[in-house]
């Protein structure tokens, strides 16, 4: 790559991740583009598709906050602890910084690096329930697919609810935790669990909606 091609092609790093970390992944690439000072076809030239971008900034903006999330509920000793906290801060993070509402979501299949940081978010949660279901602090029925369904829906209302009331998640959050307890299990759910395959598919169509 020409010198001249590795500076906008840097100035397209630094845009888009700013525009992400702001407005979530989908912000227009033509925006991109006009905060770094380039053309929408040196773009184009340089990235090609909007996939091969985000696969360029998205672990900057997504997975240390993510990996740490995990990594910090794991440590706890109390696994009902740790898996509050992890509910709680991966919620905020969805509320607070879009492109992980869009990473947690899998909002992009087509990028590998989105998918991956996706894959290992469903991983840890996975882990953290699980941890918690043998302590006999969550209901036994509730799964890891489960709960990317709570942050898929969660991702929706605190995206909706943005302007109006930007800490309604927490309302929300603390409703879904209470009802989550081992103790408040009252029998069996009237659905069987996602598998991997339909949990995908759905957080793809919930991101859709945003």
């Amino acid at each position: 790559m020409r010198a001249d091609a590795q500076r906008n092609a840097e100035k397209l790093r630094a845009a888009a991740a700013e525009l992400f970390q702001e407005r979530g992944l989908e912000v227009p690439l033509k925006e991109i583009a006009r905060r770094a000072g380039v053309s929408h076809g040196t773009l184009y030239n340089l990235f090609g598709t909007r996939e091969a971008l985000i696969d360029e900034v998205v672990a900057d903006l997504a997975a240390d906050r993510l990996d740490e999330a995990g990594e910090h509920a794991l440590a706890f000793e109390d696994a009902w602890d740790g898996f509050a906290y992890y509910v709680e801060r991966v919620c905020e993070l969805q509320a607070t910084h879009p492109a992980v509402a869009d990473v947690v979501g899998g909002r992009y299949p087509d990028s590998g690096r989105l998918m991956a940081i996706c894959g290992r978010a469903l991983e840890a949660g996975t882990r953290i329930v699980e941890r918690a279901r043998l302590a006999g602090a969550v209901r036994p029925d509730f799964t890891g697919e489960d709960l990317m369904l709570v942050f898929g829906t969660n991702a929706v209302l605190s995206r909706a609810a943005a302007d109006a009331a930007p800490d309604v998640w927490r309302r929300g959050v603390a409703f879904l935790l209470d009802g989550l307890r081992a103790e408040a299990a009252r029998g069996p759910l009237p659905h069987p669990p996602l598998n991997p395959r339909q949990t995908y598919e759905v957080m793809g169509g919930l991101a859709g909606t945003r």
